[in-house]
Parts: C-alpha cells; structure tokens; sequence
C-alpha cells in the first residue's frame, strides 16, 4: 500500500472539502474503506482484533500521511487514542462493540483526559463518578478534547477516590449518552477540538475499562504507545518543509542566482535535514522498544516526542523563513504548516513534562 500515494489521490481532495475545526466523516469512512484505519488494530479485518499495537507501523504510518494531508493523518491518530484504552483494556463486549467499527470509519472515537485544571498534572483531574447501584455518574468538565463533541464514543478518565492517580478509573462512554454534552472550540489548527460536560452521565459496572481505580494505568499505557508516533507526526510536517524549502531555494533567483547558493540557507537546509533525521532515529528507537517489549519504555517515548516536535517546529520556522511573505499567505503549504506544528509540542505531555519524565528515569537508574 501507497500510502503517500493513497492519500494525494484520494485523502486531500476530502481533507480540503471538510469544514475546519469538524469531524470530517467522509474523510474518515473513505480511511475506513481503504483500510487504512484497520493497520491501527492489527487482526481486525479476521475479526479477532489483538489487543498489542506495532508501534513501528504506527509511526511509519502516521509519517507518511503527515507528509502529504496532515488532516487524514490526524484523523487517524484520533481514531486510535481514542480506540486504544477500549483494545487493550476493554472486555470483549466493549471491544468487538467499537474497535471494528472504529476501525471502518463508521464510528469516530475520542480520548478524554484533560480538564480546565488537570492538563500536564493529569493526575489531579477532578471529573467525578460517584457510585449509582451498580454503576457510576459522571459529573464535571473536560476540555481540549479532540474530535469533541462530535465521537460516537469517549474513553474517560474520572475520579472514583481521592488517592490521586490511584484513584482513576476508566469508562467507555457512547456520545449520545443521556447528560453528556459539548461543544467546539476555535483553535489556531483546524482540527475538530472540544468541551465536554458531564451532567449525571450513567455508566454500568460493564462500561468500566479495567480495574476500578486504575484507570490511569490505563491511559498511561495509551500515550506510552502514542507519544513516539507524535514523534513520528512531527517528522512526516518537517520534512514536508524542508521538502518544499529545498525546492524553494533552487529556484528562487536572488542577488543573482538561486537561494541555494547563499551559505546561510545552505547551512540551514543542512540544519534541518539533520535534526530531522536524528528525529526519525530516535522515534523509531522508541517505537522498537515498545514491539520488543522493552521495560520503561517512558524515558525514549518522551525523548522521541520531545526532540522531534521541537525539531519539527524549528524545521518548519526555518522553512518559513527561507521562503519569506509568500509563506504566510493564507492556504500555503508553510502557512498550514505554521498552524498544525505548534500543539504537539503541548499534547500528550508538554515538552517541559517529557523532559520531566526523561530526568525522572535518569536517577532512577543511577
């Protein structure tokens, strides 16, 4: 499968005609028809969806569509946050309710983690569920969710104790739920982005992801496996860039010949292509350790997701400098660019928290 193909031909056509900042369904069901949705969650297709992700295929993946339509390859990235505390912790009724038609495109999943007051410190969420019979209902807030208000389905993290991560717990949440509502937020990137209010939510005893009060476990071994793919988003935006930097640079004529000749943007196209190829050693560095099932594998994760989102917005300042005003002029390449690369550095930990988790595990070891 082509992928960088698939998507020119079929993806950007669709990502162009949706309305920025909503789910874009049709992209997502021609995802679906094309199967790449279900290179998400291997086994799918035979009906028997394993509950472990290959890593590797997921940051290949989603650096090759970033290249091409960063909307199809945020769309999908979405599909799998949200499907993956349903995979990997769900019980076999949750799973083959959502993750085959996750994986069609029929259904459009989310991950909601966040709130007004527990962003990087996700710990401290507050969302509460108190004990109704043999269920819970959830009462509270969340904020910056993608794909909100809009999924057929949340995975959500709320508070069923005070000990602090030891008193989350996990739920799959349909849309249409009674109490549960939402609305959009207008962001700086034209992704669909949302609040969600919980007003009384139901939940049984059998929407409950995992064990009661463990529910952090549960999202944190969804971003272990998602961070290094950011990495990898980050990649397939910078090199997009610097793609079109170099173009720019041989055939832009000024003081008397091409861009490329002046040292100062040949020594920055150097740059770039540097840091971005070190960013794509260390994503996949990360997303070897987690296939091979390597312990602590929180320390790379973060690396990966740090130095490449970093590199990936210098990449493309850079790029925008090189071309100039042309760059900033709405509908650019480098414009849309501009827009997209400044939130990864933000999502699923902050740079400042994965530094944190990365010193963290240095006097662990010491």
């Amino acid at each position: 499968m082509d992928v960088k193909a698939l998507a020119a031909e079929q993806l950007v056509p669709l990502a162009q005609a949706g309305k920025p900042g909503a789910v874009n369904r049709e992209l997502i069901k021609t995802m679906g028809s094309l199967g790449l949705l279900a290179r998400l969650f291997p086994g799918v297709e035979s009906g028997k969806p394993t509950r472990d992700a290959a890593a590797m295929d997921l940051c290949l993946l989603r650096e090759a569509l970033a290249t091409v339509c960063t909307e199809a390859e945020t769309a999908l990235a979405l599909q799998g946050l949200g499907t993956y505390p349903i995979l990997q912790s769900g019980v076999d009724s949750q799973v083959s309710r959502w993750v085959p038609a996750v994986a069609a495109g029929d259904a459009v999943a989310a991950f909601a983690l966040t709130e007004p007051d527990a962003g990087s410190d996700a710990a401290a969420l507050q969302l509460s569920a108190t004990r109704d019979g043999s269920g819970w209902r959830l009462s509270g807030e969340k904020i910056w969710i993608s794909n909100a208000p809009e999924a057929d389905v949340y995975s959500v993290f709320a508070r069923t104790s005070d000990a602090g991560a030891r008193g989350v717990s996990a739920f799959v949440v349909p849309g249409d739920r009674a109490g549960l509502s939402g609305e959009h937020l207008d962001m700086v990137s034209p992704h669909p982005i949302g609040r969600l209010t919980f007003d009384g939510v139901y939940v049984d005893q059998d929407e409950l992801l995992g064990e009661e009060n463990k529910g952090f476990r549960v999202a944190m071994r969804t971003l272990d496996l998602f961070r290094p793919s950011v990495g990898a988003f980050a990649v397939g935006m910078a090199q997009a860039a610097l793609d079109a930097a170099v173009s720019h640079a041989g055939s832009r004529i000024a003081f008397g010949g091409p861009l490329k000749d002046q040292q100062t943007v040949s020594h920055t196209l150097a740059e770039m292509a540097t840091r971005i190829e070190a960013s794509r050693l260390l994503v996949h560095s990360a997303a070897r350790a987690y296939d091979s099932g390597e312990q602590n594998i929180a320390s790379r994760a973060a690396m990966a997701k740090l130095f490449a989102t970093e590199t990936a917005q210098y990449v493309v300042d850079a790029a925008v400098q090189i071309h100039g005003a042309r760059a900033l002029q709405r509908g650019h390449l480098l414009e849309h660019l501009y827009r997209e690369v400044r939130a990864p550095r933000i999502y699923e930990g902050a740079s400042e928290i994965q530094r944190t988790i990365i010193a963290r595990e240095l006097f662990r070891q010491a």
